[in-house]
C-alpha cells in the first residue's frame, strides 16, 4: 500500500479525509450545550458503513476540547452500568482535587477518599455520588454506546439513566444502532423516554462534496471525480473504500479493475453482514432490482408479491437503508454496487 494513503477502512476512526455531515453535528451539539436543552440523549440511526460511529466520534472529539466536558464510552458488549461507573471514576481521577476529603467512594472494599467508610457501594450509588459531585464542579458528561442492543443490560441502563435525568445531573447519552434495535428499544414499555429521544438517521454524503473531494485529490476533472462520485452513491463506507482503492491503483488499473476490487471490499466489510440479516422475502426483492430505477410492477410479478405484501417489505428495507423509492411506482437500491455482490450470494 503506498505511503500516505489519505482513506481508511477502519470502522469508526474518523479519517483523514472525512466528509463532514455539519447539520447533524450541529443539531447535537447545540442541543447538548445550550443552557436549558431540550434533550439529553439522541439516536443515531443507519446501516452498516452509513458512518454512525464515525459521526458519534466526531462530536465527542469537540466536546472532548473542553475542559467542562467527561467523555464516556461503553461497550455495549458489556455490564453496562458497572462499566460506567468504573470509567466516571478513572476519568474524574484526572480533575484536580476531585476526590479530597469527604469524597466517599468505595467499590468491592476498596476506598477514593473515602472518610472513615469504607463499605462497598453499588455501581448506581457510585455513579449517582459522582453525577452529584460533577454537577457542583460544573462538570458535564457524555455517554457513548456504539451498535445498541435490545436486551435487558440495555433495559436496565436507559431506565437508570432517565433516574439520573429527572435528579437534573448534568449526564447525556448518544447511542448508534441498525434501524431494527433502535425500534425496538423506542418500542419497549419500560422505556418511553426513549421513544421521545430525537433520533437521526443517516442520509448519504452529499456527492458535491464526494466529488470535490476526489478531484482534489486525486488531481483530476471534475467529470472524472463526479463520476467515482456516483459509483459511491453517498455511501460512507464505499466513499473510504473506493477513495483507498483509487488512490493505490489509479496508475496502474483501469476502474473497471479496480471496482472489482471495491466489489470483494464491500462484500468481505459490509454486504455479507448484511444479506445475512435479511430474510429470504427481502433477499428475493433485492435480487428484482436489476438497474437504478426498476418498476415496483415488475418486482411484484417476478418474486410472486401483490402490491400490499410488496409495500410491507418496501418499507423494512427503506427504512434499513437498503432502498429508496426513486418516483411513483419505481424503487432503486441506495447501497452501491449491492446488485452485483448480492448476485453471488444466490
Amino acid at each position: 500500500m503506498k505511503k500516505n494513503n489519505p482513506f481508511t477502512l477502519t470502522f469508526g476512526k474518523q479519517p483523514n479525509e472525512y466528509i463532514s455531515r455539519y447539520e447533524n453535528t450541529d443539531m447535537i451539539l447545540s442541543t447538548f450545550e445550550a443552557d436549558n436543552p431540550i434533550s439529553q440523549a439522541y439516536l443515531i440511526e443507519g446501516i452498516r458503513g452509513s458512518g454512525k460511529t464515525v459521526l458519534m466520534t466526531s462530536i465527542t472529539n469537540e466536546l472532548g476540547k473542553d475542559k467542562d466536558w467527561i467523555v464516556i464510552d461503553l461497550n455495549s458488549t458489556q455490564d453496562l452500568i458497572n462499566d460506567c461507573a468504573m470509567r466516571l471514576i478513572d476519568s474524574c481521577k484526572k480533575i484536580p482535587d476531585f476526590f479530597k476529603q469527604g469524597f466517599n467512594i468505595s467499590i468491592a472494599g476498596f476506598g477514593i477518599g473515602v472518610n472513615g467508610n469504607d463499605t462497598p457501594q453499588d455501581s448506581v450509588s457510585i455513579i449517582d455520588n459522582m453525577l452529584s459531585s460533577l454537577k457542583k464542579h460544573n462538570k458535564k458528561v457524555i455517554i457513548t454506546i456504539d451498535e445498541v442492543m435490545h436486551d435487558d443490560n440495555m433495559r436496565h441502563f436507559a431506565s437508570q439513566f432517565q433516574i439520573f435525568v429527572r435528579k437534573d445531573y448534568p449526564v447525556f447519552l448518544l447511542m448508534t444502532g441498525l434501524y431494527e434495535n433502535i425500534y425496538a428499544i423506542q418500542n419497549d414499555p419500560a422505556l418511553t423516554f426513549l421513544l421521545r429521544t430525537p433520533k437521526i438517521t443517516l442520509e448519504p454524503l452529499s456527492l458535491h462534496q464526494i466529488t470535490k473531494q476526489y478531484a482534489d485529490i486525486f488531481q483530476i476533472d471534475e467529470d472524472n471525480a463526479k463520476n467515482l462520485a456516483r459509483i459511491t452513491k453517498g455511501y460512507a463506507f464505499a466513499f473510504q473504500a473506493l477513495g483507498l482503492l483509487y488512490y493505490e491503483y489509479r496508475d496502474e488499473m483501469e476502474l473497471r479493475e479496480i471496482l472489482i476490487k471495491l466489489d470483494d471490499m464491500l462484500d468481505d466489510f459490509v454486504y455479507k453482514k448484511i444479506w445475512s440479516s435479511l430474510s429470504k422475502q427481502d433477499r428475493a426483492v433485492i435480487l428484482a432490482i436489476k438497474k437504478d430505477e426498476t418498476k415496483v410492477s415488475e418486482i411484484c410479478k417476478k418474486v410472486g408479491m401483490t402490491s400490499a405484501v410488496f409495500s410491507r417489505y418496501r418499507d423494512r428495507l427503506i427504512k434499513r437503508g437498503i432502498i429508496i423509492s426513486s418516483g411513483h411506482g419505481y424503487i432503486s437500491l441506495l447501497l452501491p454496487r449491492f446488485e452485483i455482490v448480492a448476485k453471488t450470494y444466490e
